[in-house]
């Protein structure tokens, strides 16, 4: 399906080092994702070298730029096609690896696919904002991750609530977000986080992004995450 050693050589020239068999689980990951996509939405990107680009590189670059701890727990929210976390535990099976989408069917394709090429991971069908109130999720992780088009102040709504005190909320965006960041900072503040950093880095196809490491210094108020239509409809502005 994918070029494993054009894979190999391109997550080199990003100092990542792939060993022979990740580079395998990278291209049964591919096959199997397309040959769902043909059946349910997952994914528009479906060319060989787009998928190692645009979902493969782009996911483990989290792991350039951030400090995941060894045997870190991390949750995947609004995974999709498990994009960008099942990338990272493929490079790294030490972490352990929570998936959680609202879409069934998602979840139907992540538990074949992890169990297919060999990731542990544990895939939940919740929506975010009920899974951010469940007593065995709620400040539970290491690291909370999401690669979403949702503005970033909405997105730590979601995502916030999973992290522990002391724990990081990593959101891959693209590359223009001085406005959104600063439309963000007064929802990150109410929901006990602190913009630690923010990096910018391009992808090999020219393709701008940016990783948004945002650190869990206090508890989230339990009245949050609110429904979703709230969220939307009143912004923690």
């Amino acid at each position: 399906m994918i070029d494993q050693e054009k894979l190999i050589a391109l997550f080199g020239e990003a100092n990542i080092f792939v060993t022979p068999e990740q580079a395998s689980q990278f291209d049964a990951y591919a096959q199997i994702l397309v040959e769902w996509n043909e059946k349910m939405n997952l994914t528009a990107i479906t060319a060989p070298d787009e998928i190692i680009v645009k979902h493969f590189l782009d996911s483990a670059l989290l792991l350039s730029h951030a400090a995941v701890a060894d045997h870190a727990s991390m949750i995947d929210v609004g995974t999709g096609a498990g994009f960008p976390s099942v990338p990272c535990a493929i490079l790294r099976p030490d972490i352990k690896l929570t998936l959680l989408d609202s879409l069934n069917k998602r979840i139907a394709f992540l538990s074949h696919l992890t169990a297919s090429i060999g990731v542990q991971a544990e895939c939940i069908h919740a929506r975010a904002e009920e899974g951010g109130r469940q007593k065995e999720l709620r400040e539970q992780f290491d690291v909370a991750t999401a690669r979403a088009v949702a503005h970033l102040r909405e997105l730590s709504e979601y995502c916030l609530p999973f992290v522990k005190v002391g724990g990081m909320f990593l959101a891959l965006k693209g590359p223009e977000m001085e406005q959104e960041l600063t439309e963000a900072k007064t929802a990150i503040r109410l929901l006990g986080g602190k913009i630690k950093e923010v990096k910018s880095y391009t992808l090999p196809d020219g393709s701008g992004r940016t990783l948004v490491m945002i650190e869990k210094i206090s508890q989230t108020p339990t009245k949050y995450p609110r429904p979703s239509a709230k969220i939307k409809k009143q912004p923690l502005v």
